[in-house]
Order: C-alpha cells, then structure tokens, then sequence
C-alpha cells in the first residue's frame, strides 16, 4: 500500500481526504500555500459570534456532509428566514413581501464552516500539515519543488485545487494540451464572488416582522440574508459587481454597501459593530484571471475524459469542480476527496 501521499491544497477536499488516509493507515504530507486551512471555507469571529466569508450552507439530502457532521459532533443551526422578504427596485424603492426565501431550508453550522475545518484538522497526525508552504511544480515522476526550490519526492500527488488554480503549476514534463484544456476550461466555484457581511448587536430587522432576505436591482449587493449568530445579529449579501469594476476598490464597496443596506433596512443598519469583506476573485489560490467574468448559471461540473488519468500516473487531480456529484458545493468537496482516496488505496 503506498505510504507516502502529497495533498497539495487544503481545503475541504484536501482536509477530508488526509482524514481518510488517516484512517486507513497511510501516510500522507498536506501542503497549504495559505498561511490558513479552509481554502474558499474562511470563518471570521466576532466575540461569540461567527461569519461564513466563504461557503455558509448544506442542504437536507447532502449525506457525506449530514454524516461528516455528525461524526464531528457539530451543531446545526437553520438558516433562518421567518418574516417578510424585500425587494429594492432599480430606482430604489423598496417593496415588503415581493420574492422569497431563497435559503430557506437550507443548513449553517455553530461556529460556521470554519468549524468543520477545525475539527478535521485537530485529528490529522502531529507534523503532516504544513501551512504556507507553496508548491511550483510537479513531475510525473512524483517530486515536487516548493518556492524556495526544496523538492520532495512521493509515490503519489494529489493535487487537491481548483482546476484552473492547478493549471498555473509547472509540470514536469508538460502536461499534455487536452489535459491543459480541460483543467482551464473548468470555472471554479465562488471565484468571481465577492461577500460583505454587516455585524451588529442583535438582529433588529426581525422586530419589523423581516427575514433578513432581500434582493436588489440597484446593489451593489444582489442577494442579502440574515447571518447572525450567537447573540448578536448580522446581514450579509453577495456582490452583483462585477470583479474588474470592484478590484481596488474596497473601501467604496464597503461605504456603498452600508448606504444600501440603510435603503433597505432602515438607520439601524447604518451603523454596525464590524464588517467584513472578502473578495474571492483577489484570493490568488482560489481564482485566475478567467474567473473574473461572472457566472450566470451553476456549471455543469464532472471530471472530463482528458483528466481520467492514465492506470500508471503519479499525480491526480481532485476538487469539488471534479466531483462525480454536486459539483461545486460542499458535498461535491467531499465527494471528491472519496475519488481521490480510492485512487490512492487502489494504487493509482
């Protein structure tokens, strides 16, 4: 059995799957370019209170998620959407009760997704993760070089990335063009998206009888939701300006997301205790160049036939954008972490 894995990347589907190699007795080194685990999972922290900047969701009929959970001992909180939705029109009129809960349903967890991340991370072996460390290049052969030309060699690599991320390695030799193709031609999730998240110190648009939904035709925030937690309260919403027009420009984003957020939710919410900012299409490890246009739909995700893999190759590639099922999301993360450890039990 081999006993020497590099994980490049750790995120959800890097984390999961060191867990699993964990289980079965393999060893493996993880590798994060970041100074942080998570990868597109960030929670930030407010006192008691936490914030999704990335992934905030699961849904029912998500089982590898409801069972990496529970085995967890994670809490499960609602997303909650109780009240009036609003609507603001491109002239800024604000209309109660027009549209819906779009999340209603959907599932957050205590301590956000970052506790998932937490917890997987606390049960990995002494020593086999090391954060901000960059990988530049991988051969075929197994060896990989870091940014400070180290090179390590192993039996397998599991490049556990964005496609399009991974794409901008070296390769040793050059990866073949449909392979190339393909890994660019796969948009990576939430890479174009951009998150403003308000905190305050209870939730006081529920006292108006409101969800905390809305969306907008003016912006700059098109979709707003309820995210508090704890005791406190907190809207956040996604960014419908597109990445090029918002790059650099943080602090009007932030001033312009206030102004809106008073629009329509009242002076209240004009004045929060704190707020945060991520804009995924800066995070070099999660976003190139072609992810900067924004996605209309949710991709049509799978492993394409160039990435099947040859029966004797060293290196294979894994990300929720590969997944065989629910690409994109967080069961698609996990999923793919399941492909990946079949590839490295059975031996490639």
């Amino acid at each position: 059995m081999t006993r020497n894995v590099a994980i490049i990347g750790g995120g959800l589907t890097g984390l999961a799957l060191a867990d699993a190699l964990r289980a079965a007795g393999v060893g493996f080194r993880l590798f994060e370019a970041r100074d942080r685990l998570g990868g597109r999972i960030s929670t930030a922290r407010v006192d008691a209170q936490w914030f999704d900047l990335g992934p905030s969701w699961f849904w029912p009929g998500q089982p590898r998620m409801a069972t990496l959970v529970q085995r967890l001992g994670l809490e499960v909180i609602p997303q909650f959407a109780d009240g009036a939705q609003l609507y603001e029109t491109a002239q800024g009129e604000v209309i109660r009760d027009r549209g819906f809960a779009s999340m209603q349903g959907s599932l957050r967890l205590r301590g956000g997704m970052g506790a998932i991340v937490n917890a997987l991370a606390a049960g990995l072996p002494e020593g086999s993760v090391v954060t901000g460390r960059a990988v530049r290049s991988v051969s075929g052969t197994g060896v990989i070089a870091f940014a400070d030309g180290v090179q390590r060699e192993f039996d397998r690599v599991v490049l556990a990335l964005p496609p399009r991320v991974a794409s901008d390695l070296r390769f040793a030799p050059d990866l073949p063009p449909l392979v190339q193709a393909a890994l660019r031609g796969i948009p990576t999730w939430m890479a174009g998206h951009a998150k403003f998240v308000a905190v305050y110190d209870q939730p006081f648009w529920r006292e108006d009888g409101l969800s905390g939904d809305a969306s907008s035709q003016l912006g700059p925030l098109v979709e707003i939701h309820d995210a508090s937690a704890g005791t406190g309260g907190a809207l956040f919403g996604f960014l419908g300006v597109p990445a090029a027009a918002r790059a650099g420009q943080r602090d009007a984003v932030i001033a312009a997301s206030l102004a809106q957020l008073e629009r329509v939710f009242g002076p209240r919410a004009a004045s929060p205790v704190a707020v945060f900012y991520t804009d995924w299409a800066e995070e070099v490890g999660t976003a190139v160049a072609a992810d900067h246009a924004p996605l209309r739909h949710h991709p049509v995700y799978g492993r394409p036939a160039a990435l099947q893999g040859a029966p004797d190759s060293r290196v294979f590639f894994a990300s929720s954008e590969l997944a065989p099922e629910m690409g994109g999301y967080l069961e698609g993360a996990l999923a793919a972490a399941e492909e990946a450890a079949l590839w490295v039990l059975n031996g490639g």
